[in-house]
């Protein structure tokens, strides 16, 4: 049977659901204590806010430690949402924004990162390409997001890809949380390089997703254009 590239993903769906029924117990209690989604997402967003400030000024376990817990409190303003049935189109067009200026300061304090100028000889942190990098991943999720919501808009689903949200914040919170940026920051280079890769690959998993739900009727409107286009002309 033929692999379908689409399906393709880096985190299993039994351990994402295994994670999300865990968490329940979680969502809950901020739901008993009055927590909305919405507040959530704010404190998500302040959280992330912080991790970008972290990474700016040289605190990279502290950044990704921030991440890996805006991460955590992202999950929980959807479950929150679904189990207290408070989700609403104005909280979906919330959190979908208040993600995206997250991740735009996020990727602006790694930049930073890149561009300070290093105390106590640990290496060159090549500058130029810490920021292309920076520039290559942030627009490779900034279209992961956009190419799910211009299919939404289209009322088509686009969740496939191998690196949703989730995925990127493991990757990039978990080792920066045990081994810093590495020497020079090769390691924090290495994972926006890996960052860049997986998001561009979903972006074009997408694509070809949403081109094979659309063949069908994009067939069948060619098909009938120039038919179309022939009456029009005969009734001028």
């Amino acid at each position: 049977m033929p692999v379908d590239v689409r399906r393709l993903t880096l985190l299993p769906e039994p351990l994402k659901r295994a994670f999300l029924e865990w968490i329940d117990p979680i969502a809950d209690g901020m739901m008993h204590a009055g927590l909305t989604p919405n507040r959530i997402t704010t404190l998500s967003l302040f959280v992330l806010l912080a991790s970008g400030a972290a990474f700016g000024m040289d605190h990279l376990r502290t950044g990704s430690i921030l991440l890996l817990a805006s991460g955590f409190l992202d999950l929980l303003d959807g479950k929150v949402a679904r189990r207290g049935g408070m989700s609403t189109k104005f909280g979906a067009f919330y959190d979908s924004t208040m993600d995206r200026l997250g991740e735009g300061a996020l990727f602006a304090g790694i930049g930073i990162f890149y561009t300070r100028t290093i105390v106590g000889g640990e290496g060159e942190r090549w500058p130029v390409l810490g920021l292309g990098l920076c520039f290559a991943a942030l627009t490779g999720a900034f279209l992961v997001s956009y190419t799910r919501a211009r299919a939404e808009g289209l009322g088509l689903e686009a969740k496939v890809g191998m690196a949703q949200r989730a995925e990127r914040i493991i990757y990039l919170g978990v080792p920066i949380s045990i081994f810093g940026a590495g020497p020079g920051g090769f390691l924090l280079l290495g994972i926006l390089t890996w960052l860049t890769l997986i998001s561009w690959i979903t972006v074009a998993q997408r694509i070809f997703h949403v081109q094979t739900m659309t063949r069908a009727a994009d067939a069948e409107v060619m098909q009938h254009a120039p038919a179309a286009a022939d009456h029009a002309a005969k009734g001028t």
